[in-house]
């Protein structure tokens, strides 16, 4: 069966999703230790995470990038995450979601929370033909995730090592076994349909 072009794929359960996101270990550290972000995690700074493993992986580089050392699983409310949903807006216009630039504009500048697609990726890192969610949060959002939403961090830095080791020497079955197991996110219509309009 065909992926849709637009689609929530992620590990989660009854009442929780896992994003993910790569920090320096001065931020990423204290944030595992504690189970929260540090005081030193800016709450007034836009912040994305990414519900995608591998587009994480591509981000960060597999945990190798400056600044991008430690990569962190963050298990969010669902409830936070949907709330997230429905205050977003595209974060570049797009002709068949909005009806002018100017209208556009005038939602990115209102909303906390920002909407991107991205093309998903496969073990080795290249695009795939449909897209993952990039979800950014500022403002209200940004605290809530921070104070309100967070329910555990655990640092996968040591996972993303052993699955690019196994990619390096082309042992893909083995990797993809490690892979955190993502599914659709059960959605309605309505949460995607102001940010991916061709979204089913």
């Amino acid at each position: 069966m065909e992926e849709p072009q637009h689609r929530i794929r992620a590990a989660h359960s009854e009442s929780t999703i896992t994003v993910y996101q790569a920090y320096s270990p001065e931020i990423g550290l204290p944030a595992v230790h504690d189970g929260r972000f540090p005081g030193a995690w800016k709450r007034d700074r836009m912040t994305w995470i990414k519900p995608s493993f591998l587009w994480m992986m591509y981000r960060c580089g597999w945990g190798a990038k400056a600044g991008q050392e430690t990569v962190l699983a963050v298990e969010i409310t669902r409830d936070g995450f949907e709330w997230a949903l429905r205050h977003a807006c595209l974060s570049s216009y797009s002709r068949g979601a909005h009806p002018d630039r100017a209208t556009w504009q005038r939602q990115v500048k209102r909303a906390p929370t920002r909407v991107q697609w991205d093309p998903e990726r496969d073990l080795r890192l290249q695009p795939l033909p449909y897209r993952s969610l990039q979800l950014g949060l500022s403002g209200e959002a940004a605290r809530r995730y921070a104070d309100e939403w967070t329910v555990a961090i655990r640092d996968v830095t040591p996972l993303a090592h052993e699955i690019h080791a196994l990619v390096t020497t082309g042992d893909l079955d083995s990797a993809a076994r490690l892979l955190p197991q993502e599914y659709p996110y059960p959605l309605g219509d309505e949460f995607l349909a102001h940010l991916a309009p061709s979204a089913r």
